[in-house]
């Protein structure tokens, strides 16, 4: 609870006071309330002015509509509203009007100074009679009742306001604590999710790397032993295939130790070194050599015009998973790979791998697939700001297009 002599505290928005939720968020219901608030008070203040006072005491009846119709701006200067219900108090006898303008100051402006003068003028207008020369000092008993009376008039609705402050403060902050829970939720999920990941890695690490070492160990081995030079070749090819999927493996384990962590400290205390840069297009001659697929590569990319690696990593990525759909289910097809820069798109990467019907001589290596390659690229594709298309065409062949950005989105 905020103590009631701090007077450095910001005021809350004027429509803050009793307004429900729906009515910031700009609902009719909630647009309605808020004008009732405003509205209401006042009526009551006129229907109090009427009460007390006649028609044929114009003094008494102006000062005391005048409060009420100042509690229509008793939310912007409440300070100011209360001070215009005191003539109406002094002279005109009214109640409702002077009490909700000392509520409304409660409620926004506290403070123990500023709350002392208001219950003081209060006290003062109610006790006092109109005019002074009415007054009678001796009258102790009636005094002194209407003292505690005026006393008690003051007390409530500062007692009320600052009840009312205090309830919109604690729901603040009751609201400020679940936030911070949702947070911290949030973080204890992404800490589960992290250990999860690094999990993977090692699992995928351990599993795959072995049945990798034991390819490339008997691709080394036929190569040795063999004979026929085709052989050899093909042996030589397992074993560069086997290392550079090793060598992928490994980064792509240090990506995801390094996301669930950040980065770590060996031993000696020196910071971890970078992982070793991602392939881009400058590996697409390297990844087509070794592809062992027949395969014409179009270059029409501007070398002057930089790329973000981001894309060019994608459109490496989409080359790649292209040429295994091709050797997993169109072997012996003629491939053309095109990377260029089209005038469509200005400063953009085009990326199509197009291959023709696969050779019925050719034998299908049975390959496993969970098909989710395209999936998988068509969403890289989207997450870049970029489109994939596949389709089969009219030959009986097959094509992969993408369009990427100049630069991530």
């Amino acid at each position: 609870m905020t103590p009631a002599g701090t007077t450095t505290e910001p005021a809350p928005p004027a429509d803050a006071e009793d307004v429900p939720a729906a009515g910031r968020n700009g609902t009719r219901a909630g647009r309605l309330r808020q004008h009732a608030v405003l509205v209401v008070p006042t009526l009551l203040g006129i229907a109090d002015s009427f009460l007390v006072n006649d028609l044929d005491q114009p003094l008494e009846l102006g000062v005391s509509l005048f409060a009420a119709l100042a509690l229509l701006l008793r939310r912007r200067f409440p300070l100011t509203v209360f001070l215009a219900t005191m003539p109406g108090l002094y002279i005109g006898y009214i109640w409702f009007a002077p009490m909700i303008a000392l509520y409304t100051v409660a409620a926004l402006r506290p403070g123990r100074a500023r709350l002392g003068c208001c219950a003081f003028l209060l006290i003062a207008a109610h006790f006092f009679p109109y005019p002074i020369a009415d007054w009678e000092p001796t009258a102790y008993r009636e005094n002194t009742l209407v003292l505690i009376d005026a006393s008690v008039t003051s007390a409530g609705p500062i007692a009320l306001g600052l009840l009312v402050r205090t309830r919109r403060e604690l729901a603040a902050r009751v609201a400020d604590l679940t936030r911070s829970l949702e947070r911290e939720d949030r973080l204890i999920a992404d800490r589960v999710l992290a250990t999860e990941r690094a999990r993977l890695a090692r699992e995928m690490h351990d599993v795959v790397a072995h049945q990798v070492s034991l390819i490339s160990l008997q691709a080394g081995a036929l190569q040795v032993a063999s004979e026929d030079s085709a052989a050899r070749d093909g042996a030589r090819t397992i074993r560069q295939l086997s290392v550079r999927t090793l060598e992928e493996l490994r980064h792509m384990v240090g990506i995801l130790r390094a996301a669930g962590g950040g980065p770590r400290e060996e031993p000696d205390g020196a910071a971890q070194q970078e992982l070793a840069p991602q392939p881009d297009l400058t590996e697409l001659p390297r990844l087509i050599e070794m592809s062992a697929l027949d395969v014409t590569y179009e270059n029409g990319v501007d070398e002057e015009t930089p790329t973000d690696r981001t894309v060019e990593r994608a459109a490496f990525r989409t080359v790649q998973e292209a040429l295994t759909n091709v050797r997993k289910h169109a072997p012996g097809a003629r491939v053309r790979v095109r990377v260029a820069q089209p005038r469509t798109a200005e400063a953009g990467l085009l990326v199509e791998v197009r291959n023709g019907p696969p050779d019925a001589e050719a034998d299908a290596p049975q390959l496993p697939g969970g098909g989710h390659g395209l999936v998988g690229l068509r969403e890289r594709a989207q997450s870049l700001g970029g489109t994939l298309e596949a389709r089969p065409t009219q030959d009986g062949g097959f094509v992969v297009r993408a369009e990427f950005p100049h630069r991530a989105a």
